[in-house]
């Protein structure tokens, strides 16, 4: 039976894992079934606090939870649309990589110094991420994440977005949001 309103977000290693009442090793309770789906619900360092779908919730070693892929979000709420064509992105990508293998070469070959090393390669910034069919490109010119299906270019996330107050020492501890709440 799953409660109403469940989504996982992750589903537990395909050994299983073992749970705690509370996050401390010494309050052990039952460990959890291999590829159950779970709700991520709480962080404390290492920590994750877990609602199953049958509404029992317990504390993991959050680091092993194995997160279920979403589809990436669209501006409106609808489905994906061609935004942009993704082969202009992919050759900017494949520039910067060229172009930082070629510094590589040079340094590992004794041609260049550490300083030169870092002056040759000051502001080349790329991020990639393929996942079967699904890839994430970052684009530096822009600032933002790309989401491709292989024929659509769809902004993922931004770098000028909300920022977390992590030097705040007196922020609570990280709560996982969801659309339909926590």
């Amino acid at each position: 039976m799953t409660s109403p309103g469940f989504r996982p977000t992750h589903v537990v290693p395909q050994r299983g894992m073992p749970a705690w009442e509370e996050p401390d090793p010494a309050r052990p309770t039952v460990p959890l079934d291999a590829f159950l789906p779970v709700q991520l619900v709480e962080r404390r360092g290492d920590w994750g606090h877990v609602l199953c779908a049958n509404g029992w919730s317990a504390w993991v070693d959050g680091r092993f939870l194995v997160a279920v892929p979403r589809d990436p979000p669209t501006a409106d709420g609808g489905p994906v649309t061609r935004t942009a064509d993704p082969r202009p992105l992919l050759t900017r990508v494949e520039r910067v990589l060229a172009d930082y293998r070629s510094v590589v070469e040079d340094l590992v070959s004794g041609g260049l110094d550490g300083e030169s090393f870092r002056a040759r390669t000051s502001g080349l910034r790329i991020g990639a991420v393929v996942d079967g069919e699904s890839m994430w490109l970052y684009d530096a010119e822009e600032g933002r994440w790309e989401y491709v299906d292989g024929a659509r270019l769809t902004t993922y996330a931004t770098d000028d977005g909300p920022r977390a107050a992590a030097d705040d020492p007196g922020h609570a501890p990280t709560r996982v949001v969801t659309p339909d709440g926590p």
